[in-house]
């Protein structure tokens, strides 16, 4: 091989080795914008950027006229990622003051290697924007100074939060519930409308400037999605006159608790539903687990003489008395191996239907019973609802508790006769008595009047669901006879209303006691509508465990009246003329007034 061809050999392997070094770069660039741009821009995205969650806006909440009752305000969370902070003391001392903490107090949450920690949570926008300040300020000085570039503060991140604000406080705590720190409904419709009531979180991303939010850099990828607001049945001025009703009336008996419920008969909307004890939900301290929950729904037990009028209307739609029939009404009678009294010693007595139910006889009630039969009986109670929950929507609702026929003993039908013996909640009861308010017909309660989407578009719910349970007739009867408990002959004259004709019963009822298995103390109840002839509203009214005076007509009875006379001004309902039908209390009265002798019940 000549000098030439080895000249000419060196340059093909030269052209040769070039060749190849350029298609390894053409394929490795080819590779990094092809194949693994993707990641390549992802790193660059964390090295130079920030992702963070985009919280969503819960739903408001509203009463029937649009008052608010719960709404989000704008809030900010601020955190740290501590391996960013790079002078924690001095970043304490910057910010500390600025959130109203000691530097000292600080500190911890700044030193570390977390890449996450909380250090202010809720807190209004202009705090954000006071710390961010500060810190710009103090990281110009430094730079200015050209002291040690290291020494700047970064790491501090704004998050976007939302405070749940409740603008009626404990008016409608015990309702409404709260929300827990991670924004998820805890104890009322805050609780069982939560999958409503909650919005989808977003995403957004910011600029990284060494640890630091850029400001103005701020770009949204994922928008959050609000969540849906809801709208009440609940009438924020009846709420009111509830509220301190029964928070009134427990206070001044020293009760456990007790709940108001004011419902429409026709729709089974709930204008008001009221507890006390209750909780300023805005102010964490004063709630505790038992505030949370809901008597309404949630506390069980015997009715007592309200269950009655279940007792006397059952034995009425089936024919086998009128509201004239005539009774013997001993003070005492023994049944089984049982031996139940009246609440009060008389000698026997001759009363008619309405009569016993007018001074509410546990003997007159028994009487009807046995005359019902355990079976028909049973029946009944479960038309009315009891042993079902009612679907309020509230949350922990109980169904109460009915046992079937087969597990009763020899006192259980005339101890169920007069309202002891199953238990059920205060909106059961209520629902009962709208009932026969309604011509016999029973609506489920509700509470939701319906929702209102992103755009503002109102859909109002589906009307509630509704069974016969009386005969109109029978609802009719029952109707009158009950206006003569609020009579002077009768039990609950305390709930009378002047100019109107106003129903209803009394309930004064042991409660059982679970821990040691006996009966202590009281439930002192009245239910009762208005105008009788023409119920437009219900009012039940539940005290539990008062101290000393414990009948339901003189603690519940003043209750329901100042409810329930708010709420006939409050909706303009005409008052109503004289009792046109009279059903007489005693055989004396029936006879007089006939001059015939009736045929005798018993």
């Amino acid at each position: 091989m000549n000098h030439q061809q080895l000249v000419q050999d060196r340059i093909r392997k030269i052209v040769a080795i070039a060749i190849v070094i350029f298609l390894l770069f053409g394929l490795r660039l080819i590779e990094i914008q092809a194949i693994r741009a993707k990641g390549y821009v992802e790193r660059a995205d964390n090295e130079l950027s920030k992702s963070a969650t985009l919280l969503a806006p819960r739903g408001d909440i509203y009463d029937i006229n649009g008052v608010e009752l719960a709404r989000s305000i704008s809030a900010i969370n601020i955190a740290v990622d501590q391996t960013v902070v790079n002078d924690p003391v001095n970043a304490a001392m910057v910010v500390a003051p600025i959130l109203g903490m000691n530097p000292a107090e600080l500190l911890p949450s700044l030193t570390g290697q977390k890449r996450y920690v909380l250090i202010a949570k809720d807190v209004q926008p202009s705090v954000w924007r006071e710390v961010n300040d500060a810190i710009i300020s103090y990281n110009t000085r430094v730079v200015k100074t050209k002291s040690d570039l290291n020494k700047r503060i970064g790491g501090f991140v704004p998050e976007r939060s939302y405070i749940r604000d409740y603008p009626s406080g404990k008016l409608t705590a015990s309702l409404i519930g709260v929300v827990n720190d991670q924004g998820v409904g805890s104890g009322g419709l805050e609780s069982s409308l939560n999958s409503i009531l909650s919005g989808t979180n977003g995403k957004y991303v910011y600029a990284n400037g060494r640890g630091n939010i850029i400001p103005g850099s701020e770009e949204i990828r994922v928008e959050a999605k609000s969540g849906t607001s809801i709208r009440l049945t609940i009438d924020r001025d009846v709420q009111w006159v509830a509220q301190n009703a029964i928070s009134q009336a427990v206070a001044s008996s020293k009760a456990k608790s007790g709940t108001v419920i004011v419902m429409d008969p026709k729709t089974g909307e709930i204008l008001a539903q009221a507890s006390a004890p209750t909780f300023d939900p805005n102010v964490p301290s004063s709630i505790t687990v038992d505030k949370l929950n809901n008597p309404s729904v949630q506390e069980v037990y015997e009715p007592g003489s309200t269950g009655k009028v279940i007792t006397v209307a059952a034995a009425m739609e089936e024919g086998l008395i009128t509201p004239e029939s005539v009774f013997s009404i001993p003070y005492s009678m023994k049944v089984s191996d049982g031996v139940f009294k009246d609440h009060e010693k008389h000698p026997t007595q001759r009363l008619t239907t309405t009569g016993l139910l007018a001074v509410s006889s546990n003997t007159g009630s028994i009487q009807i019973g046995q005359k019902l039969g355990k079976d028909n009986l049973y029946k009944y109670l479960t038309k009315f609802g009891i042993g079902q929950s009612t679907n309020s929507k509230l949350p922990g609702e109980s169904a109460g508790i009915l046992h079937p026929v087969k597990d009763w003993s020899g006192t259980s039908l005339p101890t169920i006769s007069f309202g002891q013996g199953y238990s059920l909640t205060a909106m059961q009861s209520t629902s009962v008595f709208a009932t026969i308010a309604n011509n016999g017909v029973r609506v489920k309660p509700s509470i939701l009047a319906g929702v209102v989407d992103e755009s503002g578009k109102y859909t109002p719910s589906a009307a509630n669901e509704s069974t016969r349970v009386l005969s109109e007739q029978t609802a009719i009867n029952m109707r009158a006879m009950m206006e003569n408990v609020v009579s002077k002959n009768g039990t609950a004259p305390s709930a009378a209303i002047d100019g109107y004709r106003v129903a209803g019963k009394t309930g004064t009822a042991q409660r059982y006691n679970t821990a040691c298995r006996c009966y202590s103390g009281y439930t002192a109840s009245f239910i009762g509508f208005a105008p009788a002839d023409q119920p437009k509203y219900v009012v039940s009214v539940t005290i539990q465990d008062p101290k000393g005076m414990h009948w339901g007509g003189v603690l519940a009875g003043p209750v329901f009246k100042k409810v329930m006379g708010f709420v006939l001004q409050n909706q303009r309902i005409s008052p109503t003329p004289e009792t046109k039908t009279f059903y007489s209390l005693t055989e004396a009265a029936l006879k007089q007034r006939s001059k015939i002798t009736p045929k005798s019940g018993a």
